[in-house]
């Protein structure tokens, strides 16, 4: 029977074997670097070549020059995983068309209706979009305080965080709210409700000067209404936010957040008496000696008040009152602490 060969011939061709693998391997290599250099160097210029060769073939050549644009060009998660290294959560249309200034508008467009679609990012408003980073994908949504600075520099409004979410930021309040709410100037903006997201906003005709606090988060500086603010505008907007018992307990702890300078301000310009009026009442049914409560009263005495219900309503007048408030209670006060 005739043998194949020699124990020694099979290990040498053997060694041959895996000599020219390896040298294949490298080749390869060596080839896809002289590929990826020559493309970086040459971007321009192929391009243009590509697109003189396919002029005649139009869709052809969207669909190549896109190719090669997603090829040659960062794609849209590095610019995700840019932005998120600096702690910044949103960004808008024109910032996204400057950061991929060599990719046409088709691509950008493209990558992003994609990044939509898997929930990394979300659609806040035209043009404006928020970035879900992993942390946060299972709730779909995003703190407040992470994007709020950034879609009003975008809008190009004043703005200040308000009512049950500036109260949860100062401990107050144990609920979980199903809602954010944002103050701002200029002419009102519709609410907005997307994924797990809920924002609601209200005007302010006379922009406040004092009273709006910038606090320091995780993506940098944002406004929200100091404890006296947040606690007045709780009481002004009641009737929208779900009544007076539902923000007793919220007031309740809030009152340990208020400070007599704060209030001092607050009195400077603050004109709805009939709110003060409410609030040096519910101040006073907290903490019989509330120092801010007796502020406020010293600061209505110069002036003429009249009796209005704790709780308006607009087929009721307040009626008999027995208070120095001239508060007509017309609700039994419940608080759930």
């Amino acid at each position: 029977m005739k043998q194949n060969g020699s124990p020694s011939a099979i290990c040498e061709n053997d060694e041959q074997n895996t000599f020219f693998d390896h040298l294949a391997f490298v080749s390869l290599v060596v080839f896809l670097c002289s590929l990826c250099l020559f493309l970086s160097s040459n971007t321009t210029k192929i391009k243009d070549q590509s697109q003189k060769y396919f002029s005649r073939f139009s869709r052809k050549q969207l669909i190549f020059t896109i190719f090669l644009e997603n090829l040659l060009q960062l794609n849209l998660s590095d610019f995700i995983k840019e932005r998120l290294s600096f702690e910044s959560y949103a960004f808008n249309w024109d910032e996204l068309l400057i950061a991929k200034a060599d990719k046409s508008q088709t691509s950008i467009q493209s990558q992003l209706s994609y990044a939509i679609q898997k929930g990394d990012i979300i659609p806040l408003r035209h043009h404006f979009y928020l970035i879900i980073p992993p942390r946060y994908s299972k709730f779909g949504k995003l703190p407040i305080e992470l994007y709020v600075n950034s879609l009003f520099e975008f809008l190009d409004r004043n703005y200040y965080i308000g009512l049950y979410s500036a109260a949860r930021s100062y401990g107050a309040g144990h609920q979980q709210i199903q809602k954010e709410y944002v103050f701002h100037d200029k002419a009102p903006l519709l609410s907005i409700s997307k994924n797990s997201i809920n924002l609601d906003f209200f005007t302010v005709s006379n922009w406040p000067t004092k009273n709006i606090v910038s606090k320091k988060g995780d993506a940098g500086m944002y406004n929200i209404s100091s404890p006296c603010l947040t606690a007045v505008d709780l009481i002004y907007h009641q009737t929208k936010i779900g009544g007076l018992n539902r923000m007793l307990s919220v007031l309740e702890e809030l009152t340990e957040e208020m400070k007599m300078e704060d209030a001092k301000d607050l009195l400077s310009w603050y004109s709805q008496k009939s709110v003060l009026q409410r609030l040096g009442f519910l101040l006073d049914e907290i903490n019989p000696e509330s120092d801010i409560a007796n502020l406020i009263y010293e600061h209505l005495k110069h002036k003429k008040f009249y009796p209005v219900l704790l709780s308006p309503r607009s087929n009721e007048k307040a009626g008999a009152v027995e208070n120095r408030w001239k508060i007509d209670v017309n609700i039994k006060m419940e608080s759930d602490l």
